[in-house]
């Protein structure tokens, strides 16, 4: 795992996903994220909606994992489409609000996603004169895996202690 640029705080703007979701317990399941990835992608690619300039990849978390119940949690993989984007069946649609957030880009591999989240709330956020706010949190993609690994922008929802 690899802290690549500073942790900063900024203002980050509404975005309008479509997504599929998963409600259970997710960590380290690879097949599901896979088969949500694929019907999401399939979905979006059948309507022209894959790799815009604008198009961004990432993983809503809509609840704690230390704090819900295993089988409540809820996760979704979004790709960010024009507001007016008409979806169906397992597709949904939803709007990330304009807020104050953390960003911190690692570049890391499937196994390090759990340390990576432990030293943003464990070492930065204790440190840091923010707390995290009461909204979702997500990971942006920024670039495809190359040789195992991902870089990713980590985004907390924060406001001031």
């Amino acid at each position: 795992m690899e802290l690549l640029k500073n942790v900063e705080v900024r203002e980050l703007p509404k975005m309008s996903v479509a997504y599929t979701r998963n409600i259970g317990p997710y960590n380290g399941d690879q097949k599901m994220f896979q088969n949500l990835r694929e019907k999401l992608f399939t979905w979006a690619g059948a309507r022209g909606l894959l790799g815009g300039r604008d198009s961004k990849f990432l993983v809503v978390y809509h609840d704690d994992p230390t704090v819900a119940i295993g089988d409540n949690l809820r996760m979704s993989l979004c790709l960010t489409v024009p507001s007016d984007t008409k979806v169906d069946g397992e597709i949904g649609k939803m709007e990330i609000e304009q807020a104050k957030y953390v960003v911190a880009r690692f570049e890391l591999t499937g196994q390090d996603f759990q340390n990576a989240w432990n030293w943003f709330y464990g070492q930065w956020f204790p440190n840091s004169g923010y707390q995290p706010d009461d909204k979702p949190y997500f990971e942006l993609y920024t670039a495809e895996p190359k040789e195992g690994k991902y870089c990713i922008d980590f985004c907390v929802p924060v406001k001031p202690i």
